[in-house]
């Protein structure tokens, strides 16, 4: 079998779970198959936005980011669930413990999506026979539908994925790319979003074969040096290795909420902010990390969103600390008009035993009494290792969190907390 690999080469899947909540609720009830379902918050409140839907919702117009109201007007009879984020989280893990079966180099995407490096995977079949065994295992196992792709390189496993949806399995090999891919509009390539596709046709770049062939001159004038690397993806090149490790990188953990009403009273909105904080607190001692700056995300009843963000002199994580630098940056920038999102991010992140204090006047006394303390940890440290101590506060949480759709683009960021088949780590 291992002549139907390449020599050099690798052999990527890109699997992509098809209308993945409103699968696994059809999967927990299946008296939901073959209905139209969406996914959506509070439909009393302005969180009632769609997060997904299934596919026989999706025939009556019905799309995701689209409001409620608008898509029960699309669909009178459209069922509608709010999300259950413990439960996808459960479908997620079962998902990603069946392509650990196949390799060890899985890398996550998010809650419903990764790439698998099945190069050195022969013993399982050809690609193709792998690909397969994944579906119909997922299929079997979890009753979820699935799509996968089966390329030469990341980027094209993703283009490949979405092309059979669901229940698809595309292969889209290099020498494909000019008669596959070429003729296709710009936007529809995989890291071109709608912003990307109208700067792009400002320099008379409509398609992909367009961008295949640009002068990377004209590329980097207009979206910097970004551009020579959407070339490059499309004419099929992409270098990045599955890594496993991937989905621990993170550059920022924030939390907004969209409130149920316009809001102008000043202390009902600080009310607001106290919460995020908290929840951010939350996120940040489980991921043991700080934050060097301070970010806060303002929309208006009008629309008009306004970010604002502040570098600090010492990291922080504490949920104190964090609500009064926001209330700080927001008592700065509110207008004091309406508002009907809020939000803060934690930003320029450093690993918790990292964060060296800068230490100021006032808290140089108390930062002392510590000093033997923290040698004696030192020590600990050192001689057996760095996670043979922590503080109560930097262990994983056993209560999971409480969530809400406001919360779903952090959900997705943080679905990989102790995963079962995460690597453990080595012995010394």
């Amino acid at each position: 079998m291992k002549q139907m690999y390449p020599k050099n080469g690798r052999v990527i899947l890109h699997v992509d779970m098809n209308s993945f909540y409103a699968s696994v609720e059809m999967a927990y009830d299946p008296s939901l198959k073959g209905k139209p379902l969406a996914i959506a918050g509070n439909p009393k409140e302005r969180r009632g936005i769609i997060v997904t839907c299934s596919y026989e919702a999706r025939k009556f117009g019905v799309k995701t980011t689209m409001p409620l109201w608008e898509a029960q007007k699309l669909c009178p009879q459209l069922i509608v669930k709010k999300p259950n984020f413990d439960r996808y989280r459960a479908a997620s893990i079962g998902m990603f413990e069946i392509l650990n079966q196949y390799s060890s180099l899985v890398e996550p995407v998010s809650i419903d999506e990764g790439y698998v490096d099945i190069t050195e995977s022969y013993e399982f079949g050809t690609p193709l026979e792998i690909a397969e065994t994944i579906q119909k295992q997922i299929q079997r196992q979890l009753d979820l539908p699935c799509s996968i792709g089966v390329a030469p390189n990341k980027f094209l496993a993703k283009m490949a994925s979405d092309m059979k949806k669901p229940m698809g399995i595309t292969v889209l090999r290099k020498r494909d790319v000019p008669s596959v891919l070429w003729p296709l509009d710009v936007e529809e390539m995989h890291g071109v979003g709608k912003k990307t596709g109208e700067k792009l046709r400002t320099i008379h770049i409509k398609t992909i074969g367009d961008l295949a062939k640009a002068n990377d001159v004209q590329l980097k004038s207009v979206l910097g040096i970004n551009g020579p690397r959407l070339k490059e993806r499309a004419n099929g090149t992409d270098q990045r290795p599955v890594d496993p490790d991937a989905a621990s990188e993170f550059k920022s953990i924030g939390n907004s909420t969209t409130l149920p009403r316009d809001v102008s009273n000043q202390q009902e909105l600080l009310q607001v902010l106290e919460k995020l904080s908290e929840t951010v607190c939350v996120r940040l001692k489980r991921k043991k990390v700080l934050a060097s700056s301070l970010g806060i995300t303002i929309r208006f009843k009008d629309r008009k969103t306004i970010t604002r963000s502040r570098k600090l002199q010492n990291p922080i994580q504490k949920e104190e600390e964090l609500f009064q630098i926001a209330k700080q940056l927001f008592l700065k920038h509110w207008n004091g008009d309406s508002v009907r999102l809020l939000g803060i991010t934690g930003m320029d992140l450093i690993e918790y035993n990292e964060a060296v204090k800068q230490l100021d006047l006032f808290s140089y006394e108390k930062e002392a009494r510590k000093e033997p303390l923290l040698a004696t940890l030192a020590t600990l440290r050192e001689k057996f290792g760095s996670h043979i101590i922590d503080r109560a506060v930097m262990m994983p949480e056993v209560k999971s969190e409480q969530r809400n759709i406001g919360a779903e683009t952090s959900f997705n960021k943080d679905f990989l907390q102790d995963f079962p088949y995460r690597k453990a780590e080595k012995e010394e």
